[in-house]
This record gives C-alpha cells, structure tokens and sequence, in this order.
C-alpha cells in the first residue's frame, strides 16, 4: 500500500489519520469540502511531497488521477449541532458520498475503511454495545439524519463486498476527543473546555447521569491504522470502555482546568444516548487493540491544545490552492451541488 485518500481529511479524526500515514511513509490525498473540516488541521502537512490537499464535495462525481491503494471515508459532519443545521448535507454525504467513494474504490481495486459510528446503535437498549446489537434508532427524530445515513452507509459497503468483491473495512467509531476539535461543535468535550477557560457555566443537559465513554485520538487513529491493515470485514467497535457521566466529565475538566465556572442544567436534547460504551472485544481479538491513554491524560493534552491557541497557520478555503509546489484546482471542476 503506498497512496490513500482520505474523504474528511482536513476534519477532526481525518487531519490526525493524514499525520499518521504519512509517518508510515504512505502518500496521502486529503479531500474535503471544508463545511466542518479545516485547512488548519492539515496546514502543517503542505510541506510534504507526499501531502496534496483538493478542495472536493464528495456527493458529487468523484475521481482521482494515478494509483489509489485505499480509500478511508471519513467525510460527514459529526456533531448534533451539525446535523441540526445540515440535515439533507448530512444524509447525502453518508448515503450519496459513500456510493461515489465506493465507485472510486472498485475502479481503482483499492480497499475502503468507512468510518461509521456508535451512533447507529441510537439509545441502545443493550449495555455495553456489541457488533451483532442492531441498535435502537429513531429514523424520524432529530439525530436520525446522521443515524440512518451511517446505517445506509455500512449497507452500502457490505453490498459492494458481497457482489463486488470490494475489499472492505467497517469502524464503528465510539466518542473520541482530542486536539483539531471544533471549539463550537456541540459535543461534552470541547465544549465543557471552552466553558471552563472562559470562566463560563458549563451546560449540563439533563440531570447528567446520563454516560459517555471517551476515546483519546491518537488511541483511536492505531486502531483504526490496524484495522485498515486487517483482513477483517466486518463491523468493529473502536472506542475506550471506560465510561463515566457526563456530570463527573465536567467535573473533571473543572479540576484539570481550575475554573470556578458553575455547572448549569438545561433540558435533555430529543433521542440523546441515555448509556454508550462499547463491547471492543472483537478489537482486542482481531486487531490486539485496546485503549492505552487514561482519560485524564488525554484531557490534560487537549486542554494545552486549547490553552495554546490550537494550530495558526492558514490556507485559503477553496479555489486554487500551492502544496508542496504543487497547484491543486478544486478537484470536481465544479460547484458544490445543490442541497
């Protein structure tokens, strides 16, 4: 395996796969639209011969030039606020963005590693989560845009294994934190951080009994880097079973931080996870993998993250863009379609 693309790749988990790849000596082409992506995640990578980034909305025809051994899809947005602002751009990116990935897949004979995600299981009914629970999905409720997109997505993929023969990878990708989050994007971590820094109240839904469990990304990334370098096809929990309330989260950070900032509740959102932690049982068996990175640890890293300033360097969003003394056109040739 020597060139991947990565859809997403200037968002959160992708910027950090692009890193890492590139570490093991891969050439990497970042796609991405930048709707919740940032050319700052990856900024730091134009330098690299290896490295080329196009400004690309994958629902539309996709294509890239030359060899492609791998296709890792990791482009949607990811947040309840993105998918309450971007409903029909979150459906079709997982259902129309994943059926042009998986075209590219087959006519390069390349392998496809989807990002899934936790959220399929909805408000799982079954604690922990294993691969084999078909979860509890509201197809017509706020989250169901993503949900069932996800869900689509994984369909997608297993049809283009079975009738295709498509060498395939499903990570079902529980909550994950760490630097390159979004400051304004919805989720306990960043969110509960910001607060504490600015001296804020942080927002509690809830009575926050309600439990997350949290994955640090560089845990998250090996695992993903393993399974993409499996021969197993089928889904895969990667997540950190360790799982904690979203009160004692914020507790936490309100410690790690030394905020006098109160904890404030607000009511519970529509469909939001009452329990989540994986079953990575068959990430242990099959991949030898498990979480190495204490949750305090990781939070201690993104705090710094937050409490330098994050990355600085920036690139234009779109049009023509130089890496690496390359100039790289946005890569359809075309507008973004329509919604």
């Amino acid at each position: 395996m020597r060139r991947v693309v990565i859809t997403g790749g200037a968002g959160f988990i992708g910027s950090h796969l692009c890193d890492r790849l590139l570490h093991r000596g891969l050439s990497v082409v970042c796609l991405d639209n930048l709707l919740t992506g940032s050319a700052d995640n990856v900024a730091h990578l134009f330098s690299n011969p290896r490295f080329s980034f196009r400004h690309y909305d994958v629902t539309e025809y996709l294509y890239v030039e030359g060899e492609v051994h791998a296709i890792l899809h990791f482009a949607s947005p990811a947040s309840p606020i993105d998918y309450a602002q971007m409903p029909i751009e979150t459906l079709k990116v997982g259902t129309l963005g994943t059926h042009k990935a998986l075209g590219l897949a087959k006519a390069k004979r390349a392998r496809f590693l989807l990002a899934s995600t936790s959220e399929v299981y909805g408000d799982p009914e079954v604690h922990p989560q294993p691969e084999d629970y078909w979860g509890n999905v509201n197809p017509v409720g706020p989250r169901g845009v993503y949900d069932e997109a996800k869900r689509a997505a994984e369909t997608f993929v297993m049809a283009y294994h079975n009738a295709h023969g498509l060498d395939t990878r499903i990570a079902r990708i529980f909550n994950t934190f760490g630097p390159r989050m979004r400051r304004n994007d919805g989720r306990a971590v960043p969110a509960f951080i910001t607060q504490a820094l600015a001296g804020d109240p942080l927002t509690v839904f809830g009575d926050g009994s309600q439990t997350r469990s949290l994955c640090y990304i560089d845990d998250l990334v090996e695992g993903l880097i393993r399974l993409l370098f499996s021969d197993y096809h089928l889904p895969v929990n990667l997540g950190n079973p360790g799982e904690l309330t979203v009160v004692e989260l914020a507790e936490m950070i309100l410690e790690l931080t030394g905020s006098p900032s109160p904890v404030v509740h607000q009511p519970l959102p529509v469909d939001d996870p009452r329990r989540r932690r994986p079953d990575i049982s068959t990430a242990m068996r099959i991949l030898g993998w498990t979480p190495q990175i204490p949750l305090r640890d990781g939070l201690e890293r993104t705090i710094a993250w937050w409490t330098d300033g994050g990355p600085h360097a920036r690139i234009p969003a779109s049009g023509h863009t130089s890496l690496a003394g390359r100039v790289v056109a946005p890569a359809s040739g075309r507008p973004a379609a329509p919604v």
